[in-house]
């Protein structure tokens, strides 16, 4: 009784952190939470106009995905708000579905939002918080450097202050590269852009000066005093809506239900993996423990309440977290405060950036995009496994050519594959004795090992299931083949083998009739007890009889010695004799 009613401690972390907040801490939420606001409002409104919904959107989501991840999200320091990994995914479904609709934008943003929650949610009280360790190291480099280049060349052609039409990388490549040739680069606009872009670069290091911040505010200056808008052409962000939205369900059409379903769901994915990663860093730094099955419910919370809120789809913030850290945050209600100074501004002063040039905003972008790029580690990778290399590679150009949705669905396909592959293809190997080294090696790997006279040590190092059955069989008898000698027993090293199913039972089956026709006795070794209560399962154990199961393989090595006596005399044994023979 007393679980349940504590149950909601494990739901509501934030919650249960304001019994255990200490007053000392106030001052420094406080003035973290307000330095947070000041990089909140620019890049949420940058990221909302990359995804091609309204300005307001991304300010919306900002504010209720905070307040909602503080109530339900366990990490103290993790800030969520639109980010650059999600832009490219949420631009793919918005832009061909809306149609230039800015209302409809909203409402496919909403709804990717309210669906990536929910899954989320599910998700995480599932307890599948397990599920992006699918995603290797290689795969998820290849995905995200694909979706950094992806949103890199979208922005290109508002930062020369012009647009293109086109959907996928090399479309609006091509299109941008026309333009430019074209002579439609605004100056300008470019030079807004180009300086946002140059200031935040080298301000990027900095823990006291905001650069972002600084850009954009610098930008909008540069427009209001040069009347840059009505001289020079230079397209601005134009005055916000007053006000905050009431809550509305962001209701599309039927035919949209199966994009928004898929783009969904790889938000979900590309979120979560960004945010657990990201929360286990700072996890590790403070000295907490995260769950990531909670972290998944807190995401799937902030996206839901963002969704319902006129806002679009949230992940962590590799950018903004650091900006509360170095600002001082101990707790989350910075996020809150951050929160509340941006719904203020709303409220209080929505023309605040109405000057603000479209320019800068596609550098603020654009920065955030190249710091997805990984390559130092890929190099790494290139180093030590090229294959793995090349796996990469194939997700970055399945990104570029597909885009962003089928782009993370040839990911999963690759990781499900390479998941399997060690599986259904799996080593094995013939053991022999060494002199001088303990235990039973692989022959191939060691070439002056010796094999005992009638006994094929036989190892797999897999699990055995459906897939590798037959390639287990076919293996097993090569093996039987390969012997000089004639084969009296076959002992399987079984350790490697975690789980059997009912194919591969099967086969065993079939296995030990062959081996019996030919007077040959199929034994193990070293299986662990799990898969032999499996064996039990399927009325094999008893079958076979527990006499030809051993502890070890030098278990069976002697039971085998004991029942055929061959020419063998190990070099342990001849090591002892030795030595007797000198003590004498």
């Amino acid at each position: 009784m007393r679980l349940r009613r504590n149950a909601w401690r494990r739901w509501l972390p934030g919650l249960s952190g304001i019994r255990e907040y200490r007053l000392a801490w106030l001052r420094h939420d406080i003035v973290a939470g307000l330095a947070l606001s000041a990089v909140l409002l620019p890049v949420g409104i940058a990221y909302a106009v990359a995804s091609g919904v309204p300005p307001t959107c991304g300010l919306y989501a900002t504010i209720f995905g905070l307040l909602a991840y503080a109530l339900f999200g366990p990490s103290r320091m993790l800030v969520l708000g639109p980010d650059s990994s999600l832009v490219a995914l949420i631009l793919g479904i918005v832009l061909p579905l809306s149609a230039g609709d800015s209302q409809r934008s909203m409402a496919l943003a909403g709804m990717l939002a309210i669906v990536s929650g929910t899954l989320c949610i599910l998700a995480g009280t599932a307890r599948l918080g397990f599920i992006t360790e699918l995603l290797s190291k290689p795969i998820r480099y290849g995905y995200m450097n694909g979706i950094a280049l992806t949103v890199l060349f979208s922005q290109l052609p508002a930062l020369f202050g012009f647009t293109v039409k086109g959907e996928g990388l090399l479309i609006e490549s091509q299109s941008f590269v026309a333009g430019v040739l074209a002579g439609q680069t605004n100056g300008a606009s470019l030079a807004l852009g180009g300086g946002t872009l140059l200031l935040i670069g080298l301000l990027r290091h900095s823990t006291r000066v905001p650069g972002v911040l600084l850009a954009v505010v610098s930008a909008t200056v540069t427009v209001s005093a040069l009347n840059l808008a009505t001289g020079f052409d230079v397209t601005v962000l134009g005055p916000l809506p007053r006000g905050l939205p009431a809550v509305a369900v962001p209701w599309t059409g039927t035919d949209d239900i199966v994009p928004v379903l898929l783009g969904g769901f790889a938000i979900a994915l590309v979120s979560f993996a960004d945010t657990s990663v990201l929360s286990r860093t700072y996890a590790a730094r403070l000295g907490d423990r995260i769950d990531p099955n909670q972290e998944m419910v807190g995401l799937g919370a902030a996206n839901l309440v963002a969704g319902l809120f006129q806002g679009l789809p949230i992940s962590a913030s590799a950018s903004r977290t650091p900006v509360a850290e170095a600002a001082g945050a101990k707790t989350q209600l910075t996020g809150v405060i951050g929160a509340l100074t941006v719904a203020v501004l709303l409220l209080a002063a929505p023309n605040l950036l109405q000057n603000l040039p479209i320019s800068a905003l596609s550098g603020v972008v654009i920065a955030s995009a190249v710091g997805l790029i990984e390559v130092a580690d890929l190099r790494r990778i290139y180093r030590m496994q090229r294959w793995e290399f090349w796996l990469s590679m194939v997700c970055l150009a399945g990104v570029a050519v597909f885009g962003a949705i089928p782009g993370i669905g040839l990911a999963i396909a690759i990781a499900v594959i390479e998941f399997l592959w060690d599986g259904w293809r799996p080593y094995s190997a013939v053991l022999g004795r060494v002199d001088g080294v303990k235990g039973y090696h692989d022959i191939s790997r060691y070439p002056e090992s010796r094999l005992i006279p009638g006994l094929v040590l036989f190892r797999w190092d897999a699990p055995l299931f459906f897939a590798n059955a037959e390639l287990f069989r076919d293996r097993v008898m090569m093996a039987v083949e390969s012997s000089p000698t004639q084969v009296n027993w076959l002992v399987v090293g079984a350790e490697p083998v975690t789980s059997i199913d009912v194919t591969s039972a099967d086969t065993l089956e079939e296995l030990d009739h062959s081996m019996t026709k030919a007077g040959i006795m199929l034994c193990f070794a070293e299986m662990k007890d799990p898969v032999k209560d499996k064996l039990r399962n399927f009325g094999l154990f008893s079958k076979f009889g527990e006499n030809r199961f051993f502890a070890t393989l030098g278990e069976a090595v002697s039971s085998y010695l004991r029942s055929h006596p061959v020419d063998w005399v190990d070099w342990e044994d001849q090591a002892k004799i030795d030595n007797g023979q000198a003590f004498k």
